[in-house]
């Protein structure tokens, strides 16, 4: 499976909070889905809405990332 880019440092690494502010490992697939790291964690609770690149300072819609 292939997986979005971060559009400003192209990693595929993201992760996403809930309303604790805890954070959870995740990648976007091309379509556009969020996806857990781990498949035995679960995004229940966690805004899917937004999601922030571990290796830079860029957050934003996944629909915003890119395939390059």
């Amino acid at each position: 499976m292939r997986k979005l880019l971060c559009p400003q440092c192209k990693i595929g690494a993201m992760y996403v909070k809930n309303e604790k502010g805890e954070r959870l490992l995740v990648y976007v697939n091309t379509e556009g889905e969020v996806v857990c790291k781990n498949p035995e964690d679960s995004t229940e609770g966690f805004d899917l809405t937004e999601v922030y690149c571990l290796g830079c300072s860029w957050h934003g819609n996944p629909k915003k990332m890119t395939r390059h």
